[in-house]
Parts: C-alpha cells; structure tokens; sequence
C-alpha cells in the first residue's frame, strides 16, 4: 500500500495535532522576519497546512473568505495551497505579505501593491474591489 507523504490538511486550532505541526511558528522571529508578519493562533481562523513527512512546509490561514497568514519554504508548496484554497473559498480582500507575490499571481488573484509597504492586497473579483 502507497502512503502519501506529501498533503494539504485543513485543521483549526480546537484540533488535537495543530499545536505539534503550528506551534513553533507562532511568535517565531524566523518567520516574521521572512513575512514581515506575525502569526496568531485565533480561534476563528483556518489553517491550510503542506505536510512533507508530517512536518510543516508550507501554511495559510483563513478567516471569513480572508486570507491572514501566509507562510512557505518553497514555492510550489504555496501555490498548491492557494489553489486548493481557491477551490473551496471566495476569497475576499485580503492584505498579505508581498513575499510571495509571483505565486499570488500564477494562481490567478489580481494585486494592488500601492498601498502598503511589506504587504500587499489580493483579491478575485475585481468588481468586488471598487465596492470596498
């Protein structure tokens, strides 16, 4: 029998295993220095999370159609992600760190990086935009 090793799971922090795979990344100086970002465990939010061997590679946390927390160690990881975020959600408006803008737009958000300076904004719809 074939295990696979490599996942996208979907977890909120009441689950049993989300502090052994996200607990070293909230308050991490490592990834907030790389994000421009700090990550909070709140309880409204869920979390995409790219498993290799059960270790974390990659995550993306959502709350309401909002994309919060971005965070990644290789591209691919990010983009997979996305689009299985883009699947299930209409993403609204969201500001996120503009790290990874390339990956935002391969997987088909529009951008507006004018507005802030580590962040930018993304979003689908681009009628939904002027209504904000």
């Amino acid at each position: 029998m074939l295990r696979r090793l490599n996942m996208v799971i979907k977890i909120t922090n009441k689950e049993e295993k989300f502090y052994e795979y996200m607990g070293k990344f909230f308050g991490s100086r490592l990834v907030e220095k790389q994000t421009n970002d700090r990550i909070y465990d709140d309880g409204n939010k869920e979390w995409y999370i790219y498993l290799e061997e059960e270790k974390v590679k990659a995550f993306v946390s959502i709350s309401k159609n909002i994309i919060k927390n971005i965070y990644t160690t290789k591209e691919e990881y990010l983009e997979e992600i996305l689009n299985e975020i883009i699947k299930e959600n209409k993403i609204d408006y969201s500001i996120v760190t503009n790290n990874y803008v390339e990956i935002y737009e391969k997987c088909g958000f529009n951008i507006n990086k004018q507005d802030y300076k580590n962040f930018v904004t993304i979003y689908k719809d681009k009628e939904k935009i002027m209504n904000v």
